[in-house]
């Protein structure tokens, strides 16, 4: 391959904008960098000349001026290889990095997978190279929200950030799905199906909120459920194909069971198809998420709690943009904002 050699012509600069136009720089400046100050008629003919002259804004000197660096870190508390497999992360991941081209932002991937990453994360934000951060996975009692805060760079996060102690942190900013209510639908719509022996598929203990919060919304409907009718797994097609294997030896008769995401439902149906068991006239099943690319494809199509996965990741990249451009901020920021995003059942076969 032949790289296109860069031609040597001038770049237009600021002052030639400036004389087309008829304004002067600071008013050219102004225009380039969004401010307000300016009138309509002045910056119309600034924007004919960048267009006509083909100007582009030194990004260097600009940076300099605004104190913008135009990136926004993008932190997942994931191992790489299962962010990218997982078709949830792809969806979320799609929803922010299009609300950030919006914005005329570029999104850095970061991950925090070893035990040194929080060190290495923590110095990269702390260096001045990204506007904010959107953080999304994070474990109960992670440290990075205390870390962003510290560092005072603005943040928002997916799902609720928890202390140590299991509360909800102060002053972040958040977007997260009603995972106990979804999963009260969907437990209740079983219930309603005249099931009986309903068991779960619970997320790990060290997963974000979501996983505890759906468990919860299962407990609400089933007040007095067993504990052998819970299984933890990992939100993967595999952990929840054991977490099945698990739940049918220790409960042959189970005639139901909610999954707490559609990848792990996915597996099991897997495994009831290898136990011979029908679904959904022996066991019914019933996801969480959504994602098309799965509950659809899943043999019988899955029946699941439906959440706007990518809606959700521009929702996060909109409430940062709140946070980084100070004169479209109002309110007290040690009250951020939040967004709980409401959850529906899609009824298909499984249940």
């Amino acid at each position: 391959m032949v790289l296109t050699q860069r031609s040597n012509a001038r770049r237009p600069t600021l002052e030639d904008v400036a004389r087309w136009s008829g304004v002067s720089k600071s008013t050219v400046s102004r225009v380039v960098n969004g401010e307000l100050k300016v009138s309509a008629e002045a910056a119309v003919r600034v924007r004919e000349a960048i267009s006509a002259l083909g100007y582009v804004p030194n990004q260097a000197a600009r940076q300099l001026v605004t104190r913008h660096t135009g990136a926004v870190a993008v932190v997942a508390s994931q191992p790489e290889n299962r962010l990218f497999l997982d078709p949830y992360f792809d969806c979320l991941l799609r929803g922010i990095r299009g609300e950030l081209a919006r914005h005329g932002a570029q999104a850095l991937l970061l991950f925090l997978d070893e035990p040194d990453d929080h060190a290495r994360v923590a110095d990269y934000l702390g260096g001045g190279h990204v506007d904010g951060v959107i953080l999304f996975s994070l474990r109960p009692g992670d440290r990075l929200p205390e870390m962003v805060d510290r560092l005072g760079l603005p943040a928002v996060f997916g799902g609720r950030p928890l202390l140590r102690d299991g509360h909800p942190a102060r002053g972040q900013a958040y977007v997260d799905g009603d995972n106990r209510g979804g999963a009260r639908q969907a437990v209740r719509h079983l219930v309603d199906l005249g099931r009986e022996r309903i068991a779960t598929v619970a997320g790990p203990y060290d997963q974000e909120n979501s996983a505890a919060d759906r468990l919860a919304g299962y407990r609400d409907i089933l007040l007095d459920t067993a504990p052998h009718l819970v299984e933890r797994a990992d939100y993967t097609r595999q952990g929840g194909a054991d977490a099945m294997a698990a739940l049918i030896d220790r409960h042959p008769d189970l005639d139901a069971v909610f999954v707490a995401s559609d990848l792990m439902a996915s597996g099991a149906l897997q495994v009831l198809r290898e136990r011979g068991r029908r679904v959904p006239e022996d066991v019914a099943v019933v996801g969480f998420d959504d994602l098309v690319a799965i509950s659809e494809s899943t043999h019988p199509p899955l029946t699941t709690v439906h959440q706007d996965v990518g809606g959700m990741g521009r929702l996060m990249a909109r409430l940062l943009f709140g946070r980084t451009e100070q004169d479209t901020w109002e309110g007290d920021t040690s009250e951020a904002p939040s967004v709980v995003v409401p959850t529906r059942l899609v009824v298909r076969e499984s249940a």
